[in-house]
């Protein structure tokens, strides 16, 4: 850590607390929203806003982070993520609710882009390795948040939903201390010109494009094998095991990998790690039972490993320093709707069969990684020289 800039360690660590206080809230939410008293279609309806105002805001958290600077929308975002789960402790009706899904969909918005940005721009040559510590940081984050808000509702609820605001609010103020303002990058122009200029890059595009397989992938973590993992067993409660898997394995190896891949060209690392992604599916299509779910698990979480720091590291590299946040902001809206399509495909094929739904989730990973050899072959995933920002 200490190669970093204080700027990259405070982010680093706070990504921990970040994970933490929305892991400890966010997975029971549709429990409590049910103790309520709400049917689950209302249920169905606040957890969707939520989502909706974090994916379809990213653009705009983006392009804040180039035009104001990041601290100013990382402080934003962490204070009004403050906000929004305190009203989930204090409201028990439908209006607040909803008014408490938007603010923290919002908040993530706004600082997931400016975190991201404010990395890449601050760690320079180390990006990569910064980005793979990212990862550690997150995942432990997301595995410590259930854990601890398990214990929590053991009180209640909005025990958990105090201390999840509280921990937005201490970030909120450290990083107001500490966090050093970093200048807005973009100057001059318009808005609507910065998201012209990204969306007219087809280099960048295409990219964005191919890669948004890798969050259609990791999703499955989420929808398709906890399915395989219950049905396999016929217990719920080994579903925590497939998370147990890839957080500890990320944990264990994320650094290690990354140091091993960062003097090698970015297309076929990336393309190895989708191949990887997608190829770990065939397991639970061939094999039935617990060993080959883990086992597409295990390759899931191998796959990002591998291909994750380097996407983020080739991010900002598709177009001017000034355009870092807009392009973080593009590239999770993009993401954000392939998964949510995706999800919606791969649900239908479940239908016809959990190994049906493998199957395309091999061919998914197969195809994306061949697209992101052909950019590579075509040079379209060479770093821009630096330029001067606008």
């Amino acid at each position: 850590m200490s190669r970093f800039a204080l700027p990259v360690r405070l982010l680093l660590v706070n990504q921990f607390a970040v994970n933490t206080g929305f892991y400890l809230l966010i997975p029971y939410l549709a429990v409590h929203l049910g103790g309520l008293g709400m049917s689950a279609a209302v249920i169905g309806v606040v957890l969707g806003v939520r989502t909706l105002s974090q994916q379809g805001l990213f653009l705009v958290g983006g392009t804040a982070s180039d035009r104001l600077g990041p601290r100013t929308v990382i402080l934003a975002g962490c204070a009004l993520r403050a906000v929004g789960f305190g009203l989930f402790a204090i409201g028990d009706s439908l209006a607040v609710v909803l008014a408490a899904s938007v603010l923290s969909g919002l908040a993530g918005a706004l600082f997931n882009p400016a975190v991201r940005a404010y990395i890449a721009l601050e760690a320079g040559e180390a990006r990569t390795e910064a980005f793979a510590r990212f990862n550690v940081y997150a995942q432990a984050g997301a595995l410590f948040g259930p854990v601890l808000g398990s214990v929590l509702l053991l009180w209640d609820f909005r025990i958990a939903a105090v201390v999840a605001a509280g921990i937005f609010a201490v970030l909120t103020i450290a990083q107001a201390v500490v966090l050093p303002a970093r200048p807005a990058t973009r100057r001059g122009g318009s808005v609507l010109g910065d998201w012209r200029e990204c969306l007219a890059n087809r280099r960048f595009v295409a990219f964005t494009c191919v890669l948004s397989a890798m969050f259609v992938l990791q999703n499955q973590l989420y929808l398709l094998l906890p399915i395989q993992a219950q049905e396999a067993t016929g217990s719920a409660g080994v579903v925590a095991a497939l998370f147990i898997v890839s957080t500890v394995a990320t944990l264990l190896f994320q650094v290690r990998i990354t140091r091993l891949l960062s003097n090698r060209a970015r297309g076929p690392a990336i393309a190895t790690g989708l191949a990887v992604m997608g190829a770990g599916f065939a397991a639970p299509a061939l094999w039935s039972g617990l060993v080959p779910v883990l086992v597409a698990t295990l390759a899931l979480a191998v796959g990002v490993m591998i291909a994750n720091p380097l996407v983020y590291d080739l991010i900002p590299s598709f177009g001017p320093e000034s355009l870092a946040g807009t392009q973080f902001g593009v590239f999770y809206l993009g993401s954000g709707l392939a998964a949510a399509l995706g999800n919606t495909a791969i649900g239908w094929v479940i239908g016809f069969g959990d190994r049906l739904a493998s199957l395309l989730c091999v061919v998914i990973g197969l195809i994306s990684a061949v697209g992101v050899a052909w950019l590579h072959r075509r040079g379209a995933l060479t770093p821009r020289q630096p330029e001067v920002a606008r």
